[in-house]
């Protein structure tokens, strides 16, 4: 939204020559709240920034450091990185500094290209930093008159800092795209300020000249020359049947493709999932374990998508073992098991969670720290349960499984060898407990260990809760 020819007209009444010399910040910003205070903020400010720029239109220093306090006024109560005419505050506060002695030429060239900031003294730039960067000074600072700004001397030890602010508005900008940085106002001001020079139209006056810049639907103060994308377009394929599939001259020449496999639903893996889905809730029948287990054998990466978490495990362990067991085998490649590993030693002893690391151990080599925690945790577990026929039924299958975890030498007793003895002597009344006991006497006494055998003292997990069973 534009201003209207009213509003550019009030617009510079506020900044006009006997205003700024006679009035304060605080009036001039007062009235020109009250003036303004329908049109577009960033209108005005794109008006305010136009006029800026051309030396003529306000060429008193009281002009200018008014229209610097206006762009400020109009984002006064916001953060000053929201003011998007914070940029023109950073280049008038801090211009780039003049490389290598140019000649005049070169001067007049690089002055003309440039856009013409206003150059403002030190007492103008002082006042203007502490206004950005100290809001809690802008009541005492606008008490004043531009002139008495003007007038006033600044100590030598005084100086201002704005590098904290150019930091952040640098790390703002960067994330725009270059394209958005690209740009030429399509009014440039004139680098000659001689007097007695005349506007190249004169028939045109200068309030219809300003209506032009600042007014109308598309005002030339909001235009800019941007550089237009160029977009090469494609080439063409070089043949002479190119365009033979748009017009089809004969139907015979044209050969139908057809994919047999079209239409077709992918029922691989589907009945795998089900099962899995199902193992984790309830006990499969023997024919689907060897459904589901003769499909893991025939693509055993079909087990990466069968739903299988680490929090499911304990779940498919206690309902269905065998079917852990050769999962868990086909995941001992992966870079997850150490994840399926820690749950399945922190998990709550039973005899399926024994039954799975003892035949686990019996296929490949697991971890020494596993083996370790894993028998700390089942001791722990025995020592701690309230139920006497529960620790009873437990301490058999312990001893049952670290006899079998001895005899196969699958962990070294001088590992764990005090803490399984006093294991054993805790729950001496129990014939395995008793059992495993001599076995470790046996080999601290440098015997050997003897094989396990279908006539040996040791079994299974599982072979141990059926001899329980049939003493019932």
């Amino acid at each position: 939204m534009s201003l209207t020819p009213k509003d550019l007209t009030s617009l510079l009444s506020v900044l006009s020559e006997d205003v700024t010399n006679h009035s304060t910040f605080e009036t001039i910003g007062q009235t020109f709240q009250s003036l303004l205070s329908k049109c577009d903020v960033f209108s005005i400010g794109l008006s305010i920034t136009t006029l800026l720029q051309h030396h003529d239109l306000i060429p008193e220093d009281t002009q200018k450091l008014s229209a610097l306090f206006l762009l400020y006024e109009l984002y006064r109560d916001e953060h000053i990185l929201h003011n998007p005419f914070v940029p023109i505050f950073l280049k008038i506060l801090n211009p780039s500094k003049e490389g290598p002695k140019l000649s005049a030429k070169s001067k007049h060239e690089m002055n003309s290209s440039a856009v013409c900031w206003p150059k403002l003294s030190f007492r103008e730039k002082y006042f203007i930093s502490q206004l950005i960067t100290n809001p809690a000074l802008r009541l005492e600072l606008i008490k004043q008159t531009p002139k008495q700004v003007l007038n006033t001397e600044i100590p030598s030890d005084k100086s201002y800092d704005i590098s904290a602010l150019s930091m952040s508005l640098s790390e703002r900008q960067s994330e725009l795209p270059f394209t958005s940085k690209a740009g030429v106002p399509t009014i440039l001001a004139d680098p000659d300020n001689r007097p007695g020079l005349v506007i190249e139209n004169e028939s045109e006056s200068k309030e219809n000249l300003l209506e032009t810049m600042f007014c109308g639907p598309n005002p030339k103060c909001e235009q800019v020359f941007k550089p237009e994308m160029v977009r090469i377009p494609p080439p063409l394929h070089i043949s002479q049947d190119e365009l033979v599939w748009l017009f089809p001259s004969e139907i015979n020449e044209l050969k139908l493709c057809w994919d047999a496999s079209m239409c077709i639903s992918n029922t691989v893996g589907v009945e795998a999932k089900r099962l899995m889905s199902k193992a984790f809730k309830g006990s499969l029948t023997i024919a689907q374990q060897q459904q589901l287990l003769s499909e893991l054998e025939a693509d055993p990466k079909l087990t990466y998508h069968l739903g299988l978490t680490p929090a499911k495990l304990p779940e498919l362990v206690e309902n269905n073992p065998l079917i852990a067991i050769e999962v868990l085998l086909i995941l001992m490649q992966s870079s997850q098991i150490s994840e399926y590993l820690s749950v399945l030693v922190n998990m709550e002893m039973s005899v399926h969670s024994m039954e799975v690391v003892n035949r686990l151990t019996t296929a490949v080599d697991l971890p020494t720290e596993f083996m370790h925690l894993y028998i700390s945790n089942c001791i722990q577990t025995c020592e701690t349960i309230k139920d006497r026929y529960m620790q009873n039924r437990l301490v058999r299958l312990v001893c049952v499984f670290l006899q079998s975890l001895i005899r196969n030498k699958i962990i070294n007793v001088q590992d764990v060898f005090i803490e399984v003895q006093a294991f054993c002597i805790e729950f001496s009344r129990i014939r395995e407990a008793a059992a495993l006991f001599r076995l470790l006497k046996q080999l601290d006494s440098g015997g050997e260990v003897p094989n396990a055998g279908p006539n040996s003292e040791s079994s299974s997990p599982n072979q141990t809760q059926t001899d329980e069973n049939s003493q019932k």
